[in-house]
Parts: C-alpha cells; structure tokens; sequence
C-alpha cells in the first residue's frame, strides 16, 4: 500500500508543475517535494526523473541538475538511465550554450551505454543529436541519412496505440528531425525536396502551445525558402513570426540565422539600413555567446562591405576583427568536432558490427565454428580485395580522363569576363583585375608556396580579403581554402602522371613539393579529389607504363 501511495504522489507532483513553460521556476515548489520525496524512499529512478524535470523548468542551473541526474543514475546502475542522463546533459550544451565540442563529448558517452539499449527512443534520440553534430561540421548527406532513419521512427510511434506521453515525445523527434533533414536539403541546393517536405511538415504541427518552438522552426525555414525564390516580403513576414518562439526560450543560434536573411532580404529590397540593423542583432548575439553558424560569416562581410563604403573606418576595423574572432571560433569547433566525430563515432560503429559478426556461442561445436568463419573471413577478404582493386582501376580511369582534360587551357576566366557582375556587388574594374590576378597566379603556379593564406594572397594582390573571397567564390564556385587544394592537387596529379622523377619520390616529399604541410593532409585531400589514394595512382601508373598499355 505504501509503494502505490508513493507512486500516486510522484504523478501528483509531476501534475502540478506540467502545464508550466519550460524555464518557469514557480514549478520548482513541487518538483522540490517530488525531489525530497524519492531521496527519502531512496528511488532512485524517481529521483532520476525529478531531476530531469528540474533541467526543463530551470532557468540558470540545467547543467547543476543533468550532473545530479547522471550521479543518481550511476547509483542506479541502470544503463539507460545513466545514457539518458548524459543525453540529456550534452542537449543543454547544445541548445542552451551551443557548445559542440562539449555536447559532442556527452552524446559519444550517451552512445556507449544506449548502443545495446532495448529502449529505441533513446537511441534514436541519441543518433539524432550526433546526426546535428554531423550538419554543423557541413557532412549533410551523412547527417541526411540519419535523419531519415529518425523521420521514419518517430512517425511510426506518433500512429501507435500508445501512451499521450510517449507518442508526444515522439512527435517531438519526428518534427525536428524533419527540420533538420531541410536545413540538410538547403544547404545543399535541393529546393524541389525542401519544398516537398515544408508541404508536409506545416499541417503536422499542432496548433498547441506545446509545439510553438516547431512552428517557429517551420516558419523560420519558410523564410529560408522564400528567400532563395526572391520572395523576400514574404521571407521578412515568415521571420518575424519565427523570432518570438525563438527569442522566449534562448535559442540565438537561429535567431542569429534568422536576423541574418532577415538583413539580407531587407537588403535585396533596398532597404540597405533595416539590412543593417539586422546584421548588428547577429553580431551582438556572437559577443554574448561566442558561437555562430558558418554560414553566417558572409554577416560580418556585409557589415565590412557597408562601413568601407560609408567610409567609416572605425567601423570597418571592428567587425574586421569581429570576423577574424568568428573563424577563430569555427575552426576550432570543426577541428575538433570532424576529428571526433569520425575517430569516437563513425569508426567505433564499424568495430562494434565486426564485434558482433565475430562473437560467437562460446559453449558450441567450437572448432566447427572457428573453420566456418576462418574460410568465410577468408572469402570475404579476397572478396573485399578483388572489389577494391576494381574500384581503385574504376576511380584511376576516370582520373586519366580528368588529367586528358586538363592539358586544354582553362575556358573559364575568358567566358566569365563577359559577365562580371552576376553575384557580386563589386566594381567592375575591380572584379576584371582580380580575374587577371589569378590567372597569373595560377599560371606562374604561386599556389605551391606552403603557408598560403587569403589574406597573404589579398595583400599581393593589394586588395581586401573581402573582395578577394568574394570573387573567388563566385568564379571559382568554391572558397579559398578548397580553391587552393585543388589547385595543388591538379599540379601533383599531373606531375605524377607525366614525370617520372615524380614517381619516384616518397609521399611526402610530393605533399611538400605541391604546397602540403603533411603527407596525411595530401593524401586526404587527394583522395577526396581524385577518389583514389596518390600512392595507388603512383602504383597504377607504374604499372601501366611497364605492360605497355599507356
């Protein structure tokens, strides 16, 4: 009688308090009772779950309770719970803080204790969290996928004769994986798929207050869409109906994003000064939090572009330095968010399939076992080598027809001239001798000098990095850091084709005769260009010219 009396008072608590907003602290009068009730009884998975309920309705204090949640889960020895607690503290480093690197560190936690988990929810939950680390970093078609396997698990459990709670939660998942699969087909250009899934995604929300941090998603990604079809009216109206939702529960990463083509589609109408002001909101949100997406550094090249014109010098050398402040901030979360993501994640999932293939029933017909899986190892092995050596000859075919195309001069600085300003608001003068420029610099390959930077560049070109990226991007369809790579990669790759000095030196003597600081960088970046590794392109070669079939 006394443990169902307990149970019916824990509900009774949880009643009172869960009609509240997230981040009110008057719910604190009875999560403190609900708090103090399982300590005494020493329930460790109510006491659990009331501090999960303290992290919802705390304002200054989530990560104090998600810390006391994990303790108490510990104490449980409940895998789930304590994977759940570790969840849980790594979405307050990226929701409540954006703190990646951090977050990342506690969902790679959440994952060892969830990877064996019956509990699919969790686990879901937890693939979709890293599967935003993955959008973050710019790997969209991986993170693309993930979301798609969580859309689809989600929505099965919103049709299912479950509990109101659960399948809540649920549609919870459901409607933020649908909104992270769009941020992934935006940034990838694909507006037709954006616009499937906005016709989708808009009825499925509820008119609730419950679910208005998922209409200002919608709307917010509304906006993004009206903007690339120069609706830019309507983009501001979708915007300011995002803002509210966003503004009230703290999220300024995308009330960041969303002053930012706010800003430009003011801009695009003329209004240069509302463009402004909006830029301004997104800079003050980056002093505070020191976080921005990278999409939004082009803010800080608007804001540059508008003082230099208004010939305000003061101005102009601030958001310089905000700008130099904003990739510092980027590239230390990508440097260590990439390398983890695939050593920590990716990597380990691949050990624990081959784990599981190779456990086996250890108190079986042991030797019979063994022999089976020697042979169908070794099958496999000889399998997986003969199909490698045909992706490998597949991917050096289509290299020779990359190197036969490059021997003809390069059409495009020629054919774009004639329309110089497509995309850039630049000066015409200007954009035609950058153009030349970079011929030049191309042609007298000043691209192999290691240590290249745009700003070293922009400077021998007595230029600004502004205008110099500018013009990159738009006539080299990419940024300087990939401009530059493929450059050098181009140059190696036609050197190890033609001189045969070339293939005889060592990788790394290549990786420093073509600009690279590190053999492991060339060869990175080789394969990801070329689709095959320089020494098996230097092996094939080799090869090719010794059986005479050149």
């Amino acid at each position: 009688m006394s443990f169902l009396f307990s149970q019916d008072s824990y509900a009774g608590y949880r009643k009172k308090y869960w009609g509240y907003d997230e981040n009110d602290q008057r719910a604190f009068v009875y999560i403190n009772q609900y708090i103090n009730l399982a300590k005494s009884e020493n329930n460790n998975s109510e006491l659990f779950q009331a501090y999960k309920d303290a992290i919802l309705f705390s304002k200054d204090e989530k990560l104090k309770f998600a810390d006391s949640a994990i303790s108490t889960a510990k104490k449980s020895a409940n895998r789930d719970l304590i994977g759940d607690g570790y969840l849980s503290k790594g979405a307050i480093y990226y929701f409540n803080h954006r703190k990646f690197q951090l977050a990342l560190n506690e969902y790679l936690t959440a994952y060892e204790y969830l990877k064996d988990s019956k509990d699919e929810f969790l686990k879901y939950q937890n693939l979709y969290h890293i599967g935003v680390i993955k959008s973050y970093l710019g790997y969209y078609e991986e993170a693309l996928e993930i979301f798609k396997q969580c859309i689809a698990f989600f929505e099965s459990k919103t049709k299912s004769d479950l509990h109101e709670n659960v399948i809540y939660n649920n549609r919870k998942g459901y409607l933020n994986s649908m909104h992270q699969a769009i941020i992934c087909y935006q940034a990838m250009g694909k507006y037709d798929e954006v616009k499937k899934l906005l016709a989708v995604l808009g009825p499925s929300i509820p008119k609730t207050k419950d679910f208005s941090l998922e209409h200002s998603y919608y709307k917010k990604s509304l906006g993004v869409s009206d903007f690339s079809n120069k609706m830019y009216a309507d983009a501001i109206k979708d915007f300011d109906q995002s803002l509210p939702a966003l503004l009230k529960v703290n999220d300024f990463t995308w009330a960041s994003y969303v002053y930012y083509y706010k800003g430009k589609s003011y801009a695009n109408l003329g209004k240069e000064e509302l463009g402004v002001e909006n830029y301004k909101k997104v800079d003050s949100i980056f002093k505070k939090h020191q976080f921005i997406l990278p999409e939004l550094r082009a803010n800080y090249e608007e804001l540059i572009t508008y003082y230099k014109k208004k010939k305000s010098p003061e101005n102009e050398l601030y958001y310089t330095n905000q700008l130099l402040k904003v990739d510092s901030v980027i590239s230390s979360d990508f440097k260590y968010l990439s390398t983890r993501i695939y050593k920590d994640y990716d990597t380990k999932q691949l050990l624990e399939v081959k784990e599981n293939l190779q456990k086996t029933n250890s108190f079986g017909i042991a030797l019979l076992i063994i022999s089976a899986i020697v042979i169908i190892l070794l099958g496999c092995m000889m399998f997986y080598r003969i199909k490698k050596q045909k992706q490998i000859q597949q991917k050096y075919n289509e290299l020779l027809v990359k190197i036969e195309d490059e021997k003809f001069p390069d059409p495009e600085i020629e054919t774009l001239k004639f329309d110089l300003t497509k995309n850039i608001k630049l000066d015409q003068n200007i954009i035609e001798k950058l153009l030349k420029d970079i011929s030049n610099f191309e042609a007298k390959e000043k691209f192999l000098e290691k240590g290249l930077t745009l700003k070293k560049l922009a400077e021998h070109f007595k230029t600004n990095t502004s205008y110099l990226s500018q013009v990159i991007n738009e006539y080299k369809g990419t940024n300087f850091s990939v401009y530059i790579n493929v450059l050098r990669i181009n140059y190696a790759t036609q050197k190890i084709y033609h001189d045969k000095e070339w293939r005889k030196y060592s990788i790394e003597h290549i990786a420093s005769a073509s600009g690279f600081s590190n053999r492991q960088s060339f060869s990175n970046i080789f394969l990801e260009i070329n689709g095959i590794r320089p020494v098996d392109f230097i092996k094939k070669r080799i090869k090719e010219l010794e059986t005479g079939e050149e």
